[in-house]
């Protein structure tokens, strides 16, 4: 009885923590950049003899590669990523990497995002434009020109969450590795004019999130119910006696 109560308990911190994911992802299907989360659960076997019982593992967290819509803005400080990779930022927290691409220039020339946070090139360095020296123009490689010379390169950079990450200001992402510049891929690029709308399906989702509301609904019954059992066996053994 009480193995089918630890069982019940691995499968509810799973649910809950399932359940989490998706009302972030539901909250975020329209945050421009955003890459939703998914959770990865496998299957522990405990020794718990005579017989082994199959558990439910907590889950590890990963970040979904599909690729959200792109939105056409015309704005020439708008950029979005084609194929997998990510733009770097300067946060207080530390280098993040984002797919929002949504940049603007202070009255120094700074690129920044539209929070502030500065946008570092290839070599981890803030990229400084003119903001007297003309159009800005950018290449499918990143190269920043203006007045027909380049000046800066946006950075392109590959991130490894296989160890873990964090969030941070809604759809940047802080790898727990040291991310990576991208170098010759030929299907990594910038689009200029356009930003990358969030990969969220918000009506499956929002599906998912109800299905697994359900699961969590019954097991915390079925939990209910066994230990209403128990307490009645208990009664009945004790009056046997």
């Amino acid at each position: 009885m009480q193995t089918g109560l630890y069982v019940a308990v691995s499968s509810q911190m799973a649910l809950e923590k399932r359940m989490n994911t998706l009302a972030d992802n539901v909250a975020n299907s329209s945050t421009v950049g955003f890459r939703a989360t998914e959770v990865k659960f496998n299957q522990l076997i405990g020794d718990t003899r005579p017989t082994k019982v199959s558990f439910v593992s907590e889950g590890q967290e990963f970040i979904s590669t599909t690729n959200g819509g792109l939105k056409q803005t015309g704005n020439a400080l708008d950029f979005a990523i084609k194929g997998e990779a990510w733009f770097q930022i300067e946060t207080p927290a530390g280098p993040a990497l984002t797919r929002d691409g949504r940049f603007t220039l202070t009255e120094a020339g700074d690129l920044v995002t539209l929070r502030g946070y500065p946008v570092l090139d290839a070599g981890g360095a803030p990229i400084q434009l003119n903001n007297q020296a003309g159009d800005i123009k950018v290449g499918a490689d990143g190269a920043i020109q203006q007045n027909g010379a380049q000046i800066a390169a946006l950075g392109l950079y590959e991130g490894s969450f296989a160890n873990g990450f964090s969030r941070y200001d809604n759809s940047a992402v802080i790898p727990s590795g040291d991310p990576e510049p991208v170098v010759d891929r030929f299907e990594v690029g910038v689009m200029q004019g356009y930003v990358e709308e969030s990969n969220v399906n918000p009506v499956q989702e929002m599906s998912q999130l109800i299905m697994v509301s359900r699961a969590f609904e019954n097991i915390t019954s079925l939990m209910r119910d066994s230990e209403g059992t128990m307490d009645e066996a208990i009664k009945t053994l004790g009056g046997s006696k």
